[in-house]
């Protein structure tokens, strides 16, 4: 089954056709809700790539820009594409940045190349309790804007659900799954499925106040699972294998003079 509606996708591959005249994609990663498991009509499409720039280009005396950024409504389409090339994507990945494991390792990519079947193994190595931080601190930052709000959101419970139980699952399992309707049963939230059908029904579905007050002491326990996944985790402190990964890069950019 298709991501995306037949018109959505016709747009996508001409943006991408477009953005790879200017760089060549490791990976297109489709994230947001689509990734999450709650799109709605008028959700954008949240193009995440990772780029490979030519080695000439990084030996040379001009600097290669640091990435690409495209925003715009096509068609009544809203793209958001951003690029991040390949070596500070590595870097971030050993330090356990989310956004760049998902673009690796998330099942919802757009566009993939030869180079990222041979990358994701070697990623899934790379995993370590590093993550906490990033699936803590983003979905901390969700909850800042659900509580600041004066109309909450459906769309802000349910990211900072899909953040917590993401990161709480990888670090008990080892696997990374974002979308939320996978993780809800194993982790006590199939309840959360009334958030995603206010959510469908549009991006900025607002909770009443009984609702609000009933999620504040759900998202809490969300928290602690994340916490207590922290502690438990059979994941190493540190990546083990940066070694390992950097002999992929260098054989990358020799291959990719």
């Amino acid at each position: 089954m298709s991501l995306i509606l037949e018109h959505q996708q016709r747009i996508t591959d001409r943006v991408l056709d477009e953005e790879e005249r200017a760089r060549r994609h490791l990976v297109v990663y489709l994230s947001g809700a689509h990734a999450y498991g709650f799109p709605s009509p008028d959700s954008d499409l949240d193009l995440k790539a990772i780029h490979i720039e030519p080695t000439s280009r990084m030996l040379g005396l001009s600097s290669p820009k640091p990435g690409g950024n495209r925003l715009e409504t096509i068609e009544g389409v809203e793209i958001d594409y951003s690029s991040n090339e390949l070596q500070p994507a590595l870097a971030g990945i050993l330090q356990g940045n989310g956004n760049y494991l998902e673009r690796v390792l998330g099942a919802t990519a757009m566009r993939t190349s030869p180079e990222l079947e041979s990358l994701r193994p070697i990623v899934e190595r790379a995993l370590s309790r590093k993550v906490y931080r990033h699936y803590q601190g983003f979905a901390s930052g969700q909850l800042r804007e659900f509580q600041a709000a004066q109309a909450p959101t459906a769309k802000r419970v349910l990211y900072v659900l899909r953040t917590t139980l993401t990161g709480a699952h990888l670090l008990r399992t080892g696997r990374l799954i974002t979308d939320l309707t996978q993780l809800w049963d194993e982790y006590g939230y199939t309840h959360a499925q009334a958030l995603v059908a206010a959510k469908k029904s549009g991006e900025r579905a607002v909770l009443d106040d009984a609702t609000r007050t009933r999620w504040v002491t759900e998202i809490a326990r969300a928290f602690d699972l994340l916490d207590q996944a922290r502690g438990a985790s059979p994941l190493p402190e540190e990546p083990t294998n940066r070694d390992e990964l950097e002999a992929w890069l260098l054989a990358v950019r020799k291959q990719h003079w």
